[in-house]
């Protein structure tokens, strides 16, 4: 189905260490994105048992060298020079329709050399989380891995408690981290590092190799696309988690869907992730923490750079402090989008500032007030802008705010802007509530209500009946605080 090549694999061990996948007792297909796969050049979609079979790890698919990938990371800000694929192989890559080299692994599918002591499993519930998260942010245009195909184990796996088992398989542009580059460095083998540099550069970066210094130069390129993923997270709500530099990747994908949620009732500290007990990845820490990973990026780098000493620090750190200014620039390009005012508007960022301070105080719920803005902004009724005040416990100080926007706001004239409203504010995302119902019918054996939403979710702009009443915010009994990693 799919013609695989092993570019990576042709790197040195350990970056690579050739792995077999532990097959499962019972193998059925979840869900295939079929879409995806013709994408990636398959052009004949075999049955759904075979699938199982092999996206599931228990038989091997044609032309496919399974292997696990080294890397480190800090954690939390603690370095921990080897972690590695502990629960994933990668196949191999394939060459899209667009000729871009791409990443096929599995995840779930057993030990591997890499896995510590833990059993190299997956429970269900995470595989359908990322399936549902990373496919709506596909859609949404944010740089992202792909949800290809999620497989039931016939396995139960425990983790707090005893849970059904299932393989996911996931696309990226490539699975090289951050981490990857730390664990290179850590072996102390400068022909190591400046091999997977030299691959990088090559598979992502090919105008780097043609700077002055192209090891500078890949720092910049990573640095500048790291800048634009993080201000598009933060523009549709979204918390990573886990920003482990592990979790950091340098084709610029969001990567690692673990503990992840959207911000629903907005606050600039919120956190889910269960682990995250000092708030290090709070949603308003994303930009800070991202930096702090490319700086560890830095780090690797400077022995393959051409400047030495001070002059080499200071130069690294330079670009390094580039992400401020890059991340801002898209910030405030998302932000004229998302209030409908012209790209250029000096009002963007003081007038986004107020809202977001409007949301917090007033209760609102981040999605639901964007969208409902939109509508105002396209057609200001009075019903719309009832709507729209009905969202927050401050409606006097919401209608001040918006007399002031009014004044600036353009998108119900001018076409391109209300277009650009429109697609900087989804009508829906993957609510917590709803991906934890999802999750918990499909405990149950029941897998409909993952494939309403995920129907629904991949068409974020919906404005059907059975989108608008899976966009609802959650009711104080329906909401999720927490989420976990699975692993």
């Amino acid at each position: 189905m799919l013609s695989f090549e092993h570019l990576y694999s042709t790197l040195p061990e350990p970056l690579w260490v050739a792995t077999q996948a532990t097959p499962v007792a019972q193998p059925e297909l979840i869900a295939f994105n079929a879409p995806l796969a013709h994408e990636l050049g398959a052009k004949e979609i075999p049955d759904s048992e075979t699938l199982a079979l092999w996206f599931s790890g228990n038989q091997p698919m044609p032309e496919a060298k399974p292997g696990a990938l080294g890397y480190a990371g800090h954690q939390f800000g603690n370095f921990v020079p080897q972690l590695g694929d502990g629960r994933a192989l990668l196949l191999g890559e394939v060459i899209d329709q667009n000729g871009v080299r791409r990443d096929v692994q599995l995840k779930g599918s057993g030990r591997t050399p890499f896995s510590r002591g833990g059993d190299g499993r997956s429970p269900l519930g995470p595989v359908l989380r990322e399936y549902l998260v990373s496919e709506f942010m596909a859609a949404m245009g944010i740089p992202t891995t792909r949800a290809l195909a999620a497989v039931t184990s016939g396995e139960r796996v425990v983790r707090q408690m005893a849970e059904p088992g299932a393989v996911f398989t996931r696309v990226a542009s490539s699975h090289i981290r951050v981490g990857t580059f730390q664990f290179a460095a850590a072996q102390r083998d400068e022909s190591l590092l400046k091999a997977l540099a030299d691959h990088v550069i090559a598979r992502h970066y090919p105008e780097a190799a043609n700077a002055e210094d192209p090891y500078l130069a890949l720092l910049e390129a990573v640095v500048a696309r790291q800048a634009v993923l993080i201000a598009r997270w933060m523009s549709v709500g979204f918390i990573h988690g886990v920003m482990n530099t592990d979790n950091c990747s340098i084709a610029g994908e969001t990567i690692d869907y673990g503990p992840c949620a959207f911000m629903e009732q907005f606050d600039p500290q919120k956190v889910f992730s269960s682990i995250d007990q000092g708030r290090r990845y709070a949603f308003a820490n994303q930009p800070a923490i991202a930096q702090w990973n490319l700086a560890r990026f830095a780090e690797t780098l400077l022995p393959l750079m051409r400047e030495e000493g001070d002059a080499l620090v200071q130069q690294a750190t330079d670009v390094i402090r580039r992400f401020e200014s890059l991340f801002s620039a898209e910030q405030l390009r998302l932000h004229a989008d998302k209030l409908g005012l012209a790209a250029e508007s000096p009002q963007a960022a003081p007038l986004m500032e107020a809202l977001e301070s409007q949301m917090h105080q007033g209760r609102m719920d981040m999605t639901a007030t964007f969208d409902a803005l939109t509508h105002y902004a396209l057609s200001p009724s009075d019903e719309h802008r009832e709507a729209l005040l009905a969202l927050t416990t401050q409606p006097s100080e919401l209608t001040a705010w918006l007399e002031t926007w009014q004044a600036e706001q353009v998108a119900s004239q001018d076409s391109p802007r209300s277009a650009a409203m429109r697609s900087a504010n989804p009508v829906i995302i993957p609510r917590n509530h709803r991906v934890q119902e999802a999750i918990d019918a499909a405990y149950d054996g029941d897998f409909a209500p993952f494939h309403t939403l995920l129907a629904v979710v991949t068409k974020p702009f919906d404005e059907s009946v059975e989108a608008r009443r899976l966009a609802a915010p959650a009711t104080e009994n329906e909401q999720v605080l927490r989420t976990f990693c699975g692993t």
